[in-house]
């Protein structure tokens, strides 16, 4: 299995790493506290530069199923968002505490029948004592009511790296297995 953690961040470059928050233009999502580069810019780095770049100069498979997306925070925000739009590249999606960068559930699933069908795992974690844990309620009440198997884990932590590691760690247990379909299994962690 290769990991690959890239700045979510289309903005942050070879060059702007190194550069100082005020040559930089320091906000938090990008230069000048914007967040568009981490929608569209990354979902084409993502999509045509990195999965490429990985294919091309390692010995992987190149088929969805062979192939996760996750990521903590706003890059929760982001997997889903990329993920339900690319189930066709996407077989194992887990978002951990999704930030406010996620779509609103409607526009965030466009094929319901597809990600019935096609997904292996679907992830959605968030500690209840975090702040942002509405957003992955909306998205895992959407799922629920709509039929769309996945995993709807809840612990007692915030928005911190230890709901991040444990999901990760959780998530990462149960791809590229052969599953049988999701479903209930606790109240702390839902497969429906």
């Amino acid at each position: 299995m290769i990991v690959v953690f890239p700045n979510g961040n289309a903005d942050i470059t070879a060059d702007t790493v190194s550069a100082s928050p005020a040559q930089r233009g320091g906000g938090r999502g990008g230069p000048g506290g914007g967040f568009d580069s981490w929608g569209t810019p990354f979902e084409k780095d993502l999509l045509q530069d990195i999965v490429p770049y990985i294919e091309s100069h390692y010995s992987v498979y190149t088929d969805r199923e062979h192939r996760a997306l996750a990521g903590l925070s706003m890059g929760g925000g982001q997997t889903l968002n990329i993920g339900f739009s690319h189930i066709d590249k996407f077989a194992w999606i887990g978002g951990f505490s999704s930030a406010p960068n996620t779509k609103a559930p409607a526009e965030l699933v466009p094929d319901l029948t597809a990600a019935r069908e096609k997904l292996k795992l679907l992830w959605l974690g968030c500690g209840n004592r975090d702040g942002l844990i509405r957003i992955s309620q909306g998205v895992h009440n959407y799922l629920k009511q709509n039929g769309v198997p996945h995993v709807w884990h809840v612990d007692g932590n915030a928005h911190d790296t230890t709901e991040w590691d444990n999901n990760l760690y959780l998530f990462s247990q149960r791809i590229f297995k052969k599953l049988g379909r999701c479903r209930c299994i606790s109240s702390l962690e839902e497969t429906v």
